[in-house]
């Protein structure tokens, strides 16, 4: 697929990803979601992908949000279907990757944005960037995962408060109650999400794979987060990985793993 809003490049089993629509501070249109959703299902299925670093072009944003302007003459059934449709295919799907993904949340990350951030794996912010879920202020609540990724990870006081009162906060503010991992100058951000990258690819993919599905269900109330952490560490010991892994312990040298 050629993508028109999305620059890609692999380099080093690291896929760089570019949301490019900078004059429109890199808002979530419906051509941009297509192509999020095909290049997930790229990743997952691409061997030489260990992982993904997400970002905006520019200096102002990383996603400022939904493109308003295409629903906003939606009813109720079309506002069902664009909410179900967009968790699906590319909130969910994130979420649920079998490869990491990491945002590098270079500016504004509001409504659909800081979705979009939080259904990723990790999430490092530049000093500057400001978050939030402004959707009450459009008569709105956010649609794609948002109150529900935003209570997991924040707490359900600090979720309401931010989007009842659709207050952006700091990325100092974010990281003290858990949103991002890290906040570094704008200069380091893609070098520190690099570096969290490069580390995780000298992981063994599969183990990785596995942690994924195991933490995941830990805050899936449709799950037995347990019973599903078992199966995944049982999993592993079928692996090629695991053998490797094992046998480069007790020969005292580094793994080469192969993600089989």
């Amino acid at each position: 697929m050629d993508y028109q809003n999305l620059l890609t490049e692999l380099k080093e089993n690291i896929l760089y990803v570019t949301i490019n629509r900078p004059l429109k501070l890199n808002a979530l249109n419906r051509q941009t979601l297509k192509e999020l959703a095909h290049l997930v299902t790229y990743v997952n299925t691409s061997p030489e992908v260990l992982g993904v670093l997400l970002t905006g072009a520019g200096e102002k944003a990383f996603v400022a949000g939904a493109d308003i302007s295409e629903f906003a003459d939606f009813d109720i059934q079309q506002g069902e279907q664009l909410a179900r449709d967009g968790q699906t295919a590319v909130f969910d799907a994130i979420e649920n990757s079998s490869k990491p993904f990491v945002a590098a949340i270079n500016g504004f990350a509001l409504g659909g944005g800081l979705e979009l951030a939080m259904a990723c794996h990790l999430r490092i912010a530049a000093e500057g960037a400001k978050l939030g879920l402004p959707e009450v202020t459009l008569g709105l609540i956010p649609g794609y995962g948002g109150t529900q990724r935003l209570t997991k990870l924040v707490g359900k006081g600090r979720a309401f408060e931010m989007i009842a009162t659709a207050d952006m906060i700091t990325a100092d503010k974010a990281a003290q109650i858990g949103l991002v991992n890290e906040v570094v100058p704008a200069t380091e951000l893609l070098g520190t999400a690099e570096r969290l990258l490069g580390k995780i690819k000298q992981r063994a993919p599969l183990a990785i794979a596995n942690a994924i599905t195991a933490v995941n269900a830990a805050v899936n109330v449709e799950e037995n987060g347990y019973n599903v952490e078992i199966k995944a560490f049982a999993n592993c010991f079928g692996t090629a990985d695991f053998k490797e892994g094992v046998s480069a312990f007790l020969e005292k040298r580094k793994p080469l793993f192969t993600g089989k």
